[in-house]
């Protein structure tokens, strides 16, 4: 075994990290109209929910329940340093690689509304594979108003091992359904894009706007396209083309990094029946990115 793949985290430091699950943190907020505006513009829509009682369009929560360190606690990537509800994981490199949803039909997050996301670390877990060290953890939050439950996520965060000379970018996958779609669109990541959905997300990941950071620290040769951002696009072409369309699960996983110097796409098929909807996203050599299964009521 090579030093570069020697692993960094031991079976003392593992089981360490992994006191952290059961952990749970309660965080308020209230739904308002002017993150909706917002976001919005940024996808180029003109159709923001902004009157009180308007329903929170799929993946749009996520303009909420923002961690609000303060800058002297935060960490050389940006982000807030580690340690807290999440455990201290020494990996350097940190990633959104997923996530499963799920919403309550009948309880929707609605503009005005006050509510509670109570996130509870689930799993905490480890492996050394291809790409090199790996760390998984699972935080499911749920999301309730003052009738109850409204939302359901599991969020998956992986960390990697810093980048080493000559690293291996994962293996390219085509998508299973390439030529397939029904639906397409093309977008490009520039850097207003990026800083756009940073600023609204309160992301301050320097992977995403820092170029002599992501490329000189991480190993990147970009910046790096928000993985939220992609499934929310994925999630804008079915509105675009079902607007009436409610969701009720979506799944996805992020297969592959995107980064802004080339643009890329986002595709839809639809089942025969019209309730499951298969989406993914690819670069611009036609690589699969992000893949991802929606639902519908």
């Amino acid at each position: 075994m090579s030093e570069s793949t020697i692993p960094q985290i031991d079976a003392t430091q593992l089981a360490h990290l992994q006191t952290w699950q059961g952990r749970s943190e309660t965080t308020p907020d209230t739904i308002t109209a002017a993150p909706l505006r917002a976001l919005s513009a940024t996808l180029d829509r003109d159709d923001a929910p902004v009157a009180v009682g308007s329903t929170v369009p799929p993946l749009w929560h996520w303009l909420y329940f923002l961690p609000h360190a303060r800058q002297s606690e935060l960490g050389p990537d940006g982000h807030p340093q580690r340690g807290g509800f999440l455990p201290p994981v020494p990996l350097p490199r940190r990633m959104w690689a997923g996530g499963r949803l799920r919403w309550e039909l009948n309880n929707p997050l609605q503009v005005g509304q006050d509510v509670e996301r109570v996130s509870t670390i689930q799993s905490v877990t480890h492996k050394v594979g291809r790409t090199g060290e790996l760390l998984f953890v699972q935080v499911e939050h749920r999301f309730g108003n003052a009738n109850g439950l409204c939302l359901t996520e599991e969020h998956d965060i992986v960390y990697r091992a810093a980048a080493q000379p000559g690293e291996a970018a994962p293996a390219p996958q085509t998508p299973p359904l390439a030529g397939q779609q029904q639906w397409s669109r093309v977008i490009t990541p520039d850097d207003v894009l990026l800083f756009r959905y940073s600023a609204l997300t309160f992301n301050g990941h320097r992977i995403h706007y820092d170029r002599k950071y992501v490329t000189e620290v991480e190993g990147y040769p970009g910046l790096i396209v928000h993985g939220p951002l992609i499934a929310t696009l994925l999630v804008d072409l079915v509105r675009r083309n079902l607007p009436h369309a409610q969701l009720h699960s979506f799944a996805f996983k992020a297969v592959r990094p995107t980064f802004d110097l080339h643009s890329f796409s986002v595709h839809g098929k639809p089942s025969v029946d019209g309730k499951t909807i298969e989406l993914w996203a690819q670069d611009h050599e036609g690589w699969l990115t992000m893949q991802a299964t929606a639902t519908l009521a």
